[in-house]
């Protein structure tokens, strides 16, 4: 019985992945016909997209070969705790993540930790969970990490949470080029609205003079 319930949401968990990297793929496309904008890193002479390939082919291969279970072994009790913890944070993080794609449009751009690209017209944007979090792409991806590692316990997973810091690293990166395109209008959302965990109460953030919403986030 667990051992089927672990199979199901396992195969759920990588149809989702395959969904975002879609989802990812599409908005990139798109993006490579914007003309380029603001950047930082080596995003300005390669665009956005050659430096994500160049963070994410190695990244990608890097799974691919740590693809192994860890040799840990779990209690019924155990497994079924982390297969319902697991599938809950995958599934909110797979929502979020989501959610904040569709939010941005053909804002959408990606990054990576070599370099980020704003568009010649980008636009802010403060439609969906950007009136919630600063940055909920990656927090999905930070949710999604830890539920994959519950769910699947490899050394791929270790590997994958293991890197978050990254993701960490490059929103800081994205807050300080939005900052300098963007000036007071960026300060003043990045005051009403927190980086990672919404607040109890959301304020609004109806004027476009009084928020701006993160426009670059990118899928890994």
């Amino acid at each position: 019985m667990i051992d089927s319930a672990e199979s199901a949401v396992r195969v759920a968990g990588a149809v989702g992945l395959v969904v975002a990297w879609a989802t990812a793929g599409w908005g990139a496309a798109r993006a490579a016909s914007q003309a380029p904008g603001r950047g930082a890193g080596l995003a300005p002479r390669i665009r956005a997209l050659g430096a994500y390939a160049l963070v994410g082919i190695p990244y990608a291969v890097v799974c691919v070969l740590l693809w192994r279970r860890l040799p840990i072994g779990l209690s019924p009790t155990l497994r079924i705790a982390a297969l319902a913890a697991g599938a809950t944070l995958g599934a909110a993080g797979l929502g979020l993540y989501l959610w904040g794609r569709l939010s941005l449009g053909d804002m959408y751009n990606v990054s990576s930790g070599l370099g980020s690209e704003l568009f010649a017209s980008h636009r802010l944007v403060t439609s969906g969970p950007y009136r919630i979090v600063r940055h909920p792409m990656y927090a999905g991806l930070i949710a999604g990490a830890f539920g994959a590692l519950l769910v699947y316990r490899t050394w791929t997973t270790v590997f994958v949470v293991a890197a978050l810091p990254g993701a960490v690293r490059k929103a800081h990166e994205e807050e300080r080029l939005l900052a300098e395109e963007f000036g007071d209008a960026y300060e003043s959302y990045r005051r009403l609205v927190p980086r990672w965990w919404p607040r109890l109460r959301v304020r609004s953030t109806r004027s476009s003079s009084e928020a701006a919403a993160p426009t670059m986030e990118g899928g890994s």
